[in-house]
């Protein structure tokens, strides 16, 4: 398979890639531009050219880095005594003498 080849990607990936072409063209990007920012989008959402799915395995350091950097964007999105965290005043329990 030759560099650039789009041989390996699925019909709804080379689809996907059509419309963002002509969307792109739409607001007046070239023809060449719009082509390669088309399945550049087509890569980041997909990961590439589809493989087949039963053997597609992740390892298991993959996926612990993935998680370990999801955990981090999500604390990163949550800054303290920001309106976006979520205030709750503590309960107090009622005394024994009430």
């Amino acid at each position: 398979m030759s560099k650039g080849s789009k041989e390996k990607y699925t019909a709804k990936q080379k689809t996907q890639a059509k419309l963002i072409e002509n969307s792109y063209e739409k607001r007046g990007v070239g023809c060449k531009t719009a082509k390669q920012r088309a399945w550049q989008t087509v890569n980041k959402q997909s990961g590439g050219g589809e493989k087949s799915g039963a053997g597609r395995d992740v390892s298991a350091k993959a996926k612990r880095a993935a998680r370990q950097e999801s955990g981090r964007r999500a604390a990163d999105a949550r800054v303290i005594g920001s309106d976006r965290v979520q205030k709750v005043a503590p309960r107090h329990r009622a005394s024994a003498s009430d």
